[in-house]
């Protein structure tokens, strides 16, 4: 209440002052100082102390429409509001001049991303429709237009602070003779709700990506384990299967092959549950495996192996090596009536390494054939672990066979720790 009254005071008495000056300047111009200003400019007195008053109670009555009390605050015609943004300077300078243009009837933005201010002009409601007032209605006439809004926006530690300021386009006499109907305060809370708004989108966007990647990445540890799974087993039954028939018909084979089984599991169960390994890890494997089919083939197979030392700690998705190796086996040397042999060998190059499995077995259409899960597997599996760089190629090998090649970005490593 005392607010309120405080504003009709201030108004009433600037215009009383101006009356008055005004009062000795037309009894200058049209009677003289001794017979005073006249009653026709009483009556124009009286008729601007009326609209002032006017204004006043226009200006009390939308204010608290639109801000629910009334107070020093809300009825000034200056507003100011300062928001902290938990984003950078760049980004939160972005978001304040998308704001300010959502504003109605916002005209005039100069936007200064280097000094990261951004200031604009509103158009305040015309009563007229664009019709210029009638002569005689000097407070019309004298009506400020429009309202400037001025944005700041201070860089901090990962967050920005942004300074808002609307405010009559006037100089400071617009503060003693005339109010804004509330207009400054509907802009600023217009400005505050759109920047609110336009956080809350971000967050929400923010937070629904990190559970979706959470999501997905939960999703690829299930399938990754899934292939793995798939891989492991058949290989140990098969192992075991012949282990036991060597137990009836040569006993010394299935001890030996039983310790070959032995090393090989001791280089897979410790990771039975890890989804990735490296080469030189998958590669000891390999050579256990390798060792246990060489007594079931005898001389009919051979293995050359050409890895160089450093590339041993190369990320390689566990079982890897070994499919490609029990395919070349499988599907190249094992239907071959002489056999033959299997070259592992590994390259690197400037962005990427190859990893290449090939025999001089039977080659295309002439083995066994298969179901391709095996190769669909691991082609999934480098996807899910090293990205879509990585992937799975097979060709003839000359003069005859298969060569299949792996191939990894040279970046694999950190692709593989941000899976």
């Amino acid at each position: 209440m005392f607010a309120s009254l405080s504003l009709i005071l201030r108004i009433l008495v600037a215009w009383a002052a101006a009356i008055v000056v005004a009062g000795f300047v037309w009894s200058g111009f049209f009677h003289g100082m001794d017979e005073g200003p006249g009653w026709v400019f009483g009556l124009l007195a009286l008729f601007l102390m009326i609209t002032a008053l006017g204004s006043c109670i226009t200006h009390l009555r939308r204010v608290s429409t639109l801000a629910g009390h009334l107070d020093a605050a809300t009825l000034s015609s200056r507003q100011r509001r300062q928001i902290e943004l938990p984003m950078d300077a760049g980004e939160a300078f972005s978001l304040v001049e998308q704001a300010i243009k959502e504003l109605p009837r916002v005209e005039d933005i100069e936007s200064a991303a280097g000094s990261l201010q951004v200031r604009a002009y509103v158009r305040r409601v015309d009563p007229y429709n664009g019709r210029p007032p009638s002569r005689w209605n000097l407070p019309a006439r004298l009506a400020i237009k429009r309202n400037s809004v001025l944005a700041t926006v201070t860089p901090g530690q990962g967050t920005s602070s942004v300074t808002l300021v609307f405010e009559p386009d006037a100089g400071v006499w617009a503060d003693l003779l005339a109010v804004d109907e509330g207009s400054n305060y509907e802009n600023a809370e217009a400005v505050s709700r759109a920047i609110t708004r336009r956080v809350s989108e971000q967050r929400r966007d923010e937070q629904a990506a990190a559970e979706q990647t959470a999501t997905e990445k939960e999703l690829s540890v299930a399938r990754l384990n899934l292939l793995h799974a798939q891989v492991e087993p058949h290989f140990l039954y098969n192992t075991l299967a012949n282990a036991q028939v060597l137990t009836r018909t040569d006993p010394p084979r299935a001890d030996q092959m039983l310790g070959h089984l032995i090393q090989y599991l001791r280089s897979s169960l410790p990771s039975v549950d890890e989804s990735m390994s490296t080469l030189g890890v998958e590669l000891e494997r390999t050579k256990a495996y390798l060792e246990i089919l060489k007594i079931r083939m005898g001389a009919r197979l051979a293995l050359q192996v050409d890895v160089p030392p450093a590339l041993e700690t190369l990320p390689l998705p566990s079982m890897a090596l070994q499919t490609l190796v029990e395919n070349a086996i499988k599907h190249g040397l094992e239907p071959k009536p002489g056999g033959g042999t299997v070259w592992i060998i590994a390259r690197a190059f400037d962005d990427h390494v190859t990893l290449t499995v090939a025999d001089d077995g039977l080659g295309f259409g002439q083995g066994s054939s298969g179901t391709g899960i095996g190769l669909k597997n691991l082609r999934e599996r480098l996807r899910l672990t090293c990205g879509e760089r990585a992937g799975v190629a097979i060709v003839s090998n000359f003069p005859s066979g298969v060569a299949a090649t792996i191939t990894l970005p040279r970046d694999a490593r950190e692709a593989i720790h941000a899976a």
